[in-house]
């Protein structure tokens, strides 16, 4: 860290006595200029000068013994251990120089996590609606006499779309970057929602086009998160970044079934769909204005997080050819499919019929009498 300087030293010391203390000399000709450590000249024994790397001289924390004849030896003392503080603030500083970045700014919230927050806050929007007809389709039924075949045809016109989107979802986040997917995918389910009221008077066949179009929506979502975050979050931290994110798209189920029968009650069932469709387009505006691809494209990031994220993260090059036939010829994919098959299966039947079934089977009623 400090670079040794050997300084000119002069054949005698200033006193012009006999050389018996060892001092500090500033002057000399070239011919009695010696190496670093302690050298002789004539007897007299002198320390090396050592500067520090910005050039702050840095003095002996340790002060030379007192000899008979010298003056008292307290005001070295408290010289030398203020140069000992002195030592040691200048190592600090060109340690803290040259560490290596991993810890942010103190008092700003790392932006990363505010991504994440936003992906979080997307599926929560995304399942409140996804779930928000489960409860409408009730009144909307009793309104447009709907038989149980109707209300099965709607209610699976959603998954037409999203089916249609989940492997070109992820294609086109690697192409354009994830912002971009995932702020086209919730403006669109948004929109699509917000349009299913009017689509419900115009008839049958535009409810199931609008159902389709907010499944399309939805589709892009994971893929698109999933690229977003691979580029912003390091490795040491996805796994609590992916659980908080996907914990939004329960907490939007939860949401969407309690504020749902109130809303109905209060104003109707079509500001069911008006209401949540509203906030997709408030999240789209943040979304927008804060949101970016990678940290590379992020003005407003830190130096220290943009360094952190770039060291640990592992994206590479979007892939251009995918081996399907190599994937698919390994059993753990498949396992994973029949298992991705089931807890869909079981999961949308409830959160699709549940209500249906309280209603009309157990004669319970999910609005307020």
């Amino acid at each position: 860290m400090l670079r040794l300087l050997p300084l000119s030293l002069s054949a005698q010391c200033r006193s012009g006595g006999p050389p018996s203390h060892r001092c500090f000399v500033d002057g000399g000709s070239p011919s009695q200029r010696a190496g670093p450590g302690l050298l002789a000249n004539k007897g007299v024994r002198v320390r090396v000068r050592r500067r520090a790397l910005r050039g702050a001289d840095v003095q002996p924390d340790t002060p030379p013994s007192r000899r008979d004849g010298d003056k008292p030896l307290h005001a070295d003392a408290e010289q030398g251990e203020g140069s000992g503080v002195e030592l040691l603030d200048s190592i600090k500083k060109l340690l803290l120089e040259d560490a290596e970045p991993g810890e942010e700014e103190q008092g700003q919230f790392p932006k990363r996590w505010a991504i994440v927050f936003l992906c979080f806050s997307a599926f929560l929007l995304c399942n409140m609606d996804r779930v928000n007809m489960s409860i409408a389709i009730m009144p909307m039924s009793a309104e447009y006499g709907w038989n149980p075949q109707t209300v099965g045809l709607i209610q699976s016109s959603f998954f037409w779309g999203y089916l249609l989107t989940q492997i070109a979802g992820g294609i086109w986040a690697d192409k354009v970057g994830g912002k971009t997917v995932l702020g086209f995918g919730v403006i669109w389910w948004s929109v699509a929602t917000a349009l299913t009221p009017v689509a419900a008077k115009l008839g049958l066949p535009f409810l199931l086009v609008v159902r389709a179009f907010m499944g399309i929506g939805e589709g892009v979502a994971m893929p698109a998160m999933n690229n977003i975050l691979s580029k912003w979050v390091p490795v040491s931290e996805r796994s609590r970044s992916l659980a908080l994110v996907y914990s939004g798209m329960y907490l939007g189920s939860v949401t969407g079934l309690a504020f749902s029968p109130f809303l109905i009650y209060k104003f109707g069932w079509p500001s069911v769909f008006y209401s949540f469709g509203s906030l997709g387009t408030v999240w789209f505006a943040t979304w927008a204005a804060k949101a970016y691809s990678t940290p590379l494209e992020d003005p407003g990031i830190s130096a220290e997080e943009k360094k952190l994220i770039i060291s640990e993260t592992t994206s590479g090059e979007p892939v251009t050819t995918i081996p399907w036939g190599v994937i698919l010829s390994k059993p753990p994919v498949w396992a994973l499919i029949a298992c991705h098959f089931c807890h869909n299966w079981g999961t949308f039947i409830l959160l699709t019929w549940m209500p249906t079934y309280y209603n009309q089977v157990s004669s319970t009623s999910l609005l307020p009498n």
